[in-house]
C-alpha cells in the first residue's frame, strides 16, 4: 500500500483563500503519485462561511476532510486536533490556510523526510509587509525563551512543517492546555531538519493573532516551559532587600553622624516599604500565573470539542 501523508491546515476566517489554496494543494500532491493524500481542514469556528467553503469543496473531492470545531478555540488547539486524527498517517504536514506559506514547498519538506528527517522545520528568512512591531516581538520572545528554558526553540520557525508518524505519535501524549503547538514540538526533539523559505503576504483578511494574542501566547508559553520567573522573584527579592537593607543603614548613619538631620523616620519608612512591597505584588502576580494554569489543568475539560465531521468514514 502507498504511504500516506496528511495535510493539516486550521481555519479561522479564510473564506476567500480555500479554494485557490486547494487548487495549489492539488497541482504539488498530483505531481508525488506514490504516496495516498488527505486534506485534513481544522474550521476553529470561524465567523465567516469558511465551513460551507469547506463543505463544498469536500463534497467534490473525497480526500478532503473537516472538522469542525464547536466553537474558536485557537490555532494551538485547532492544529492539535488535526493532528490528533491524522495518527494513522505515515506524515503529517502542518499548513496555514492564508497562503504565507507556499504549498509549493512541500516537494522540499517531502525530500527531506524520504532522507532521514521526522521533523522538517520551515524558517522564514522575511515576510511581506510584516509589521516592524511584529517583528522585534517575535526576536524577543525567541531569545527570552531560548534563555529561560530547557530547550531551544527555533528563531523564525513556523507551523509550516513535516512530522513524522512517530513524532505524531509521541505528540499524543502531551496533555497541557495552555500550549504553544511548535514549542511542544520542539521540546520533544528528534531528528529535525531546517528549511529557510521567504513568507508570502496575505493574500485576503487580516492576521487572525491580535498582538493581546500573541502577548498572551508568550507569556503562557514562558510560564510552560520555565521556572525562571518564579526564580526571578526570588533573585529579585534578595536583591531588593540586601537594596534597601543598605540605603535603611546609609539613610539611619546619616542622621547619626551629622548634626542636622537629613532624613526624617516617616521617610525611612516609607522608602522600605515601598521596595519590600513592589517586590510582594511581582511575586503574587506570577505566582498567580502559575497557579492559573494548575487550575486549568486540575479542571480538566477537553482540549477541544467537535461538532461535525465531514469524510472521516475511511478513517
Amino acid at each position: 500500500m502507498a504511504k500516506k501523508i496528511a495535510i493539516v491546515i486550521p481555519v479561522y476566517r479564510e473564506a476567500k483563500s480555500l479554494q485557490s489554496l486547494y487548487q495549489r494543494l492539488e497541482l504539488v500532491t498530483s505531481r508525488f503519485t506514490k504516496y495516498s493524500w488527505e486534506y485534513i481542514f481544522i474550521n476553529d469556528g470561524s465567523p465567516d462561511n469558511s465551513y460551507e467553503v469547506l463543505v463544498a469543496l469536500a463534497v467534490k473531492d473525497p480526500k478532503i476532510k473537516v472538522l469542525d470545531l464547536s466553537r474558536n478555540f485557537g490555532k494551538e488547539i485547532a492544529l492539535t486536533a488535526g493532528v490528533h486524527e491524522a495518527t494513522s498517517c505515515d506524515a503529517v504536514i502542518c499548513i496555514d490556510a492564508d497562503l504565507q506559506h507556499p504549498p509549493e514547498l512541500i516537494p522540499r519538506l517531502v525530500y527531506a523526510w524520504e532522507e532521514g528527517a521526522e521533523v522538517v522545520v520551515t524558517v522564514r528568512t522575511s515576510t511581506d509587509r510584516e509589521p516592524l512591531l511584529r517583528r522585534w516581538g517575535s526576536s524577543i520572545f525567541y531569545w527570552l525563551i531560548n534563555k529561560v528554558s530547557s530547550f531551544e526553540m527555533i528563531p523564525k520557525a513556523t507551523d509550516f512543517r513535516l512530522y513524522d508518524q512517530k513524532v505524531v505519535l509521541a505528540f499524543e501524549r502531551a496533555t497541557e492546555r495552555e500550549r504553544l503547538f511548535r514549542g511542544i514540538m520542539d521540546w520533544m526533539g528528534f531528528r529535525r531538519v531546517m528549511l529557510e523559505f521567504k513568507a508570502d503576504a496575505r493574500e485576503h483578511g487580516e492576521a487572525g493573532y491580535s498582538y493581546v494574542k500573541l502577548w498572551s501566547l508568550a507569556i503562557n508559553s514562558i510560564t510552560s516551559f520555565s521556572l525562571w520567573p518564579l526564580r526571578l522573584t526570588g533573585y529579585l527579592g534578595v536583591l531588593i532587600t540586601s537594596g534597601s537593607g543598605l540605603l535603611l543603614l546609609w539613610m539611619v548613619g546619616n542622621n547619626l553622624l551629622t548634626s542636622k538631620t537629613l532624613y526624617t523616620p516617616l521617610a525611612i519608612v516609607v522608602v522600605v516599604n515601598t521596595f519590600l512591597i513592589g517586590i510582594v505584588l511581582m511575586a503574587v502576580g506570577l505566582v498567580a500565573l502559575y497557579i492559573g494554569t494548575i487550575h486549568t489543568e486540575v479542571i480538566n475539560r477537553p482540549l477541544y470539542l467537535i461538532r461535525e465531521k465531514i469524510n472521516f468514514e475511511s478513517l
